[in-house]
């Protein structure tokens, strides 16, 4: 019993809110499971408001309606001992954008994929790496993990455009993190930070520099028996000023977000994930409104 119910609580942990680098909301992402299973989740995000996939130049007055399909692989695996995982994260997206640019009105539609995300998660304290037969015996009490997902630079990019799919340039995510489970809840903290390279085809030629984007995040979780789990979310992010050809801009991002995120078990091998998300800027960032639903199957 105890066994099935950790594989339920890791539901669709891997899939995303929406592409965007500000402070994604990833609840369970510390659980501990089995050495061996492997997970394919498919994904469908629908945002619209101000938001968009690279978040290096905000704009104020950005009005886009977004649909992002989300394809992931998670393996977990023993890592000297400890709890990883490791996966990949490939997102195909089209919308339409529309903006003020120099005083003129602009309006832009895309299609295509994103930038790939490869991750590495290891849990540091309290969740050893065990195989199926001694995993039935574990029983949550605190964790403390660490990770960190790169992003590469693949996706769509045209440099005479302003908006585009991908970024043109490497990031690094990094999250260091506290789950404690009490009963059946369980309270998990996350700081973190998104560090960027240059991206030298700005515009064209312009060269592009970005500072770090901290990142804090909280999540309630709440146990539904047997059969699934609910969180509710909290995340906020701060910085990411960008600086052009030298000349720093007034970028600098501030933002929260809140989302609900309900869990459900099908069965043993296919989950389903709920996802409801709004962020609120205090300064710069995304302002948006966000509806997402994935899918997981699960093997060993």
């Amino acid at each position: 019993m105890k066994y099935r119910k950790s594989i339920i609580i890791f539901c669709v942990t891997l899939v995303l809110v929406n592409t965007s680098l500000s402070q994604e909301l990833e609840p369970r992402n510390l659980t501990n499971l089995p050495v061996g299973i492997n997970a394919f989740v498919g994904g469908y995000v629908y945002s619209s408001g101000n938001i968009l996939l690279d978040p290096a130049i905000p704009i104020d007055d950005l009005n886009s309606n977004l649909h992002t399909f989300v394809f992931g692989y998670l393996r977990t695996i023993n890592l000297f001992g400890l709890s990883s995982k490791i996966d990949v994260v490939i997102p195909f997206a089209f919308g339409d954008w529309d903006y003020a640019f120099d005083g003129e009105s602009v309006a832009r539609k895309i299609d295509g994929f994103g930038d790939p995300r490869f991750r590495i998660s290891i849990n540091l304290l309290g969740a050893p790496a065990l195989d199926k037969t001694n995993f039935k015996d574990y029983k949550m009490n605190t964790i403390v993990g660490f990770m960190l997902q790169v992003i590469t630079p693949l996706g769509v990019y045209n440099p005479s455009e302003l908006i585009n799919l991908g970024s043109n340039r490497w990031a690094f995510r990094t999250n260091i993190g506290v789950a404690h489970a009490i009963d059946e809840w369980i309270i998990e903290g996350y700081l973190g930070a998104f560090l960027f390279t240059d991206n030298s085809e700005f515009l064209n030629d312009l060269y592009l520099k970005q500072r770090p984007i901290l990142t804090f995040k909280t999540h309630l979780i709440r146990s539904l028996s047997n059969w699934g789990w609910i969180s509710a979310n909290l995340g906020y992010g701060y910085g990411g000023r960008t600086e052009i050809n030298g000349i720093e801009r007034d970028t600098r991002i501030s933002s929260f977000r809140f989302g609900l995120t309900f869990a459900y078990s099908i069965n043993k091998q296919n989950s389903l994930k709920l996802t409801i998300v709004s962020g609120k800027r205090i300064e710069k960032g995304p302002d948006f409104d966000a509806i997402g639903l994935a899918y997981q199957f699960l093997w060993f």
